[in-house]
């Protein structure tokens, strides 16, 4: 018997979730700096801000994956391969 962990995969409701709960987020934040009673540059400000930390959320998920997927590939003497 092997105790090779197999590749894990997420669901489809689970990959369905994420992008929905991603999206209401987005949509909620931009309807809400939309809608302020402030300035257009506040406003601006605002969605450079948001737009900047969504895409350092991701770059940071991916280097953390491929720093995890790095670790994960060493192979033992008496693995098959």
């Amino acid at each position: 018997m092997t105790d090779t962990p197999g590749k894990q995969q997420n669901t489809a409701a689970f990959y369905g979730q994420a992008v929905a709960s991603f999206a209401i987020a987005m949509a909620a934040t931009a309807i809400g700096i939309f809608k302020l009673s402030a300035d257009a540059w506040v406003r601006g400000f605002l969605a450079i801000a948001v737009l900047y930390l969504v895409t350092s959320a991701f770059t940071l998920a991916k280097v953390i994956r491929d720093r995890q997927d790095a670790t994960d590939r060493s192979y033992s003497p008496f693995e098959k391969l």
